[in-house]
């Protein structure tokens, strides 16, 4: 399959760029026009590497890195990206929340044209929980990675505390509250959550347990006589007699 590439073509389309097959590369190309089919020789650029500055937060901090990046790069906003740093030699996984170029916010820009992109770290996150207690809510933090997922209707745990997941606010605003839908934690704003509780031991009464005490309380009083049971052998010792009441 054939390499394409975005060039005008001198017979339809000499001022806008239009999709090309390339048919020899090299330093002297030549392509064929994807519109009305001219081959002809072309001058094709290669992208170039441009440093683009992103600022990241991570919780309540910011911090600035390096990214490389090749020029013709598209950013959108809410895109996924990978920001790896060339002077501290890490790698973020971020979400893109905004474009800087020049004295305008842009939604989505080439990378030769950005100045600036400002991302959250999603590699590990920290998710706000709110449970529900009574008459009280308790606020809690839990420290995950930024694809695990909560699930409205299911249990879960922060600390010492066990929560059943009622719903989810997500960053954009939107609630969601249908049992069974999963929402990552890098999209999460907070968790809403009623606590759950466990009966401590012993209580409540089952009819197994009533029984036990009765039947416990009935052999105790057989025992309470200061009597027991016992055999013993007649004086011929040939033979077992019959069962009698021996006192302790």
């Amino acid at each position: 399959m054939n390499d394409e590439v975005e060039v005008i073509c001198p017979s339809c389309s000499p001022k806008i760029e239009v999709m090309h097959d390339v048919l020899k590369s090299g330093q002297n190309p030549v392509v064929e026009c994807q519109e009305c089919g001219d081959v002809h020789p072309t001058t094709i650029e290669k992208p170039k590497v441009v440093v683009v500055k992103v600022i990241i937060s991570k919780e309540d901090e910011s911090f600035t890195c390096m990214n490389h990046m090749s020029s013709d790069d598209i950013v959108t906003v809410d895109d996924e990206i990978i920001v790896d740093d060339g002077e501290s030699d890490e790698v973020y996984p971020i979400i893109v929340t905004s474009i800087e170029s020049g004295d305008r916010r842009l939604g989505v820009a080439d990378a030769a044209k950005i100045d600036t992109i400002w991302g959250r770290a999603i590699d590990e996150v920290v998710v706000k929980i709110a449970i529900h207690q009574g008459k009280s809510t308790k606020p809690l933090e839990k420290r995950v990675p930024g694809g695990q997922e909560f699930i409205v209707g299911e249990k879960g745990t922060a600390g010492r505390e066990e929560y059943r997941i009622t719903k989810i606010k997500i960053r954009d605003g939107s609630l969601v509250s249908q049992k069974g839908m999963a929402v990552e934690a890098k999209d999460i704003k907070r968790v809403f959550a009623e606590e759950v509780k466990h009966r401590g031991w012993g209580e409540g009464k089952t009819a197994w347990s009533d029984r036990g005490r009765d039947s416990s309380h009935s052999w105790g009083s057989k025992k309470g006589n200061g009597e027991r049971w016992s055999s013993k052998r007649d004086e011929s010792g040939s033979s077992w007699s019959s069962r009698k009441k021996e006192r302790y």
